[in-house]
């Protein structure tokens, strides 16, 4: 089963709004400026013990190589990874009508966490799981756990 995450304000967030992991040590801060959400790194090598495949799906532009190399700075590797070039050329390619800017189904993701409210009203008229995260909670990763083994018992059962 694949969980995603989103960057933005789920991953990464400001250390003066949120609790973070320390920041990375020189030379490293001068070129990831961003600051990942305590317990970021645990939350994903947990799912992945657990056997969960753990991506990002994020509509910014930073690359596939920029995340990979900021994530392996605290130890963590991404079974895949979808940016905003990739939706867009995957998933949006020639329609003419607007896709939503995240559609986890074309990927097989389960379950995608995010913070905006916007990409929950698509989950549910496009068929996918979200679970959005609030700003400042500091049970979010037992959250998403529980959430992932729930959705996972659900397909289990469906697919006996």
């Amino acid at each position: 089963m694949r969980v995603s995450f989103d960057l933005d304000e789920v991953l990464f967030v400001s250390p003066l709004t949120h609790k973070t992991e320390p920041p990375l040590p020189f030379p490293f801060n001068k070129f990831f400026k961003e600051r990942l959400r305590l317990g970021t790194p645990e939350l994903i090598r947990t799912l992945q013990k657990m056997d969960y495949e753990v991506w990002v799906y994020t509509s910014s532009f930073r690359s596939e190589r920029y995340i990979r190399r900021l994530f392996r700075c605290y130890g963590v590797r991404f079974d895949g990874i979808v940016n905003g070039e990739r939706h867009l050329r995957e998933v949006q390619r020639d329609r003419k009508e607007t896709l939503p800017q995240k559609v986890p189904s074309h990927y097989r993701i389960s379950l995608h966490v995010d913070d905006e409210a916007v990409i929950v009203t698509s989950g549910r008229q496009m068929g996918f799981n979200v679970y959005q995260l609030d700003a400042d909670d500091d049970s979010w990763k037992e959250k998403v756990i529980a959430r992932a083994d729930e959705i996972r018992r659900r397909e289990e059962q469906l697919n006996q």
